[in-house]
Protein backbone atom coordinates (compact mmCIF):
# COMPACT_ATOMS: atom_id res chain seq x y z
CA UNK A 1 0.00 0.00 0.00
CA UNK A 2 1.17 3.50 -0.78
CA UNK A 3 -0.85 5.25 1.91
CA UNK A 4 -3.04 6.98 -0.67
CA UNK A 5 -6.79 6.90 -0.94
CA UNK A 6 -8.36 4.00 -2.80
CA UNK A 7 -11.66 5.69 -3.60
CA UNK A 8 -13.82 8.71 -2.83
CA UNK A 9 -17.51 9.52 -2.57
CA UNK A 10 -18.14 13.23 -3.17
CA UNK A 11 -21.29 15.32 -2.95
CA UNK A 12 -19.88 18.85 -2.56
CA UNK A 13 -17.94 20.74 -5.20
CA UNK A 14 -16.26 24.15 -5.16
CA UNK A 15 -18.29 25.55 -8.08
CA UNK A 16 -21.61 23.74 -7.68
CA UNK A 17 -23.38 22.54 -9.70
CA UNK A 18 -20.34 22.28 -11.98
CA UNK A 19 -18.31 19.13 -11.34
CA UNK A 20 -14.58 19.33 -12.13
CA UNK A 21 -14.10 17.47 -15.43
CA UNK A 22 -11.08 15.61 -14.02
CA UNK A 23 -13.39 13.71 -11.64
CA UNK A 24 -15.96 12.58 -14.19
CA UNK A 25 -13.97 9.78 -15.79
CA UNK A 26 -12.47 8.24 -12.65
CA UNK A 27 -13.50 4.67 -11.83
CA UNK A 28 -12.74 5.07 -8.13
CA UNK A 29 -14.89 8.18 -7.53
CA UNK A 30 -18.64 8.26 -6.92
CA UNK A 31 -20.29 11.64 -7.49
CA UNK A 32 -23.74 12.55 -6.19
CA UNK A 33 -25.73 15.76 -5.88
CA UNK A 34 -25.54 17.44 -2.47
CA UNK A 35 -28.14 15.17 -0.85
CA UNK A 36 -26.23 13.36 1.89
CA UNK A 37 -28.30 14.98 4.64
CA UNK A 38 -31.64 14.28 2.96
CA UNK A 39 -32.67 11.36 5.13
CA UNK A 40 -35.79 11.29 7.27
CA UNK A 41 -33.67 10.95 10.41
CA UNK A 42 -31.38 13.86 9.54
CA UNK A 43 -34.27 16.16 8.61
CA UNK A 44 -35.92 15.34 11.95
CA UNK A 45 -32.71 16.13 13.84
CA UNK A 46 -32.33 19.43 11.97
CA UNK A 47 -35.92 20.37 12.86
CA UNK A 48 -35.28 19.51 16.51
CA UNK A 49 -32.15 21.66 16.43
CA UNK A 50 -34.07 24.65 15.06
CA UNK A 51 -36.80 24.28 17.68
CA UNK A 52 -34.24 23.88 20.46
CA UNK A 53 -32.45 27.03 19.34
CA UNK A 54 -35.71 29.00 19.20
CA UNK A 55 -36.79 27.88 22.68
CA UNK A 56 -33.35 28.68 24.11
CA UNK A 57 -33.28 32.09 22.41
CA UNK A 58 -36.71 33.12 23.63
CA UNK A 59 -35.89 31.83 27.13
CA UNK A 60 -33.04 34.37 27.14
CA UNK A 61 -30.28 31.74 27.06
CA UNK A 62 -29.02 32.47 23.55
CA UNK A 63 -28.64 29.93 20.75
CA UNK A 64 -27.65 26.33 21.46
CA UNK A 65 -25.58 26.19 18.30
CA UNK A 66 -24.13 29.68 17.77
CA UNK A 67 -22.34 30.48 14.52
CA UNK A 68 -19.03 32.27 15.15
Amino acid sequence: ATGGRGAAGLDVFDDEPHVPPALLGLDNVVLTPHIASSTEECMGEMGDCVLGNLVSWFDGKGPLTPVP
